[in-house]
């Protein structure tokens, strides 16, 4: 479904977007937790539904590894609002 990966080493999740392009979506941990604390999609891609394929792809991730997210990003926020089927990975 998704090209969404984890990139450890620069806590974030990554969306390659073509020619070393890519959007992300910043974290850090926190007692354990995934907290995500910034989404950036490049201009030239706004509007074209990257940041909620990037969302999606991160909150299947986090599914997979059994780990729980916490949102700081408002558009993480935003997304999750209209995706309550990720209720099981987002805590608070």
């Amino acid at each position: 479904m998704s090209d969404v990966r984890e990139n450890p080493q620069q806590h974030r999740f990554e969306l390659p977007l073509g020619d070393g392009v890519l959007a992300a979506a910043y974290y850090r941990i926190e007692d354990g937790r995934v907290v995500l604390i910034h989404t950036e999609v490049p201009t030239e891609f706004s509007g074209q539904g990257i940041g909620s394929q990037l969302a999606a792809g991160t909150f299947e991730l986090l599914r997979k590894s059994g780990r729980k997210a916490i949102l700081k990003c408002p558009f993480m926020v935003r997304y999750f609002a209209k995706h309550r089927e990720y209720a099981d990975v987002v805590e608070g």
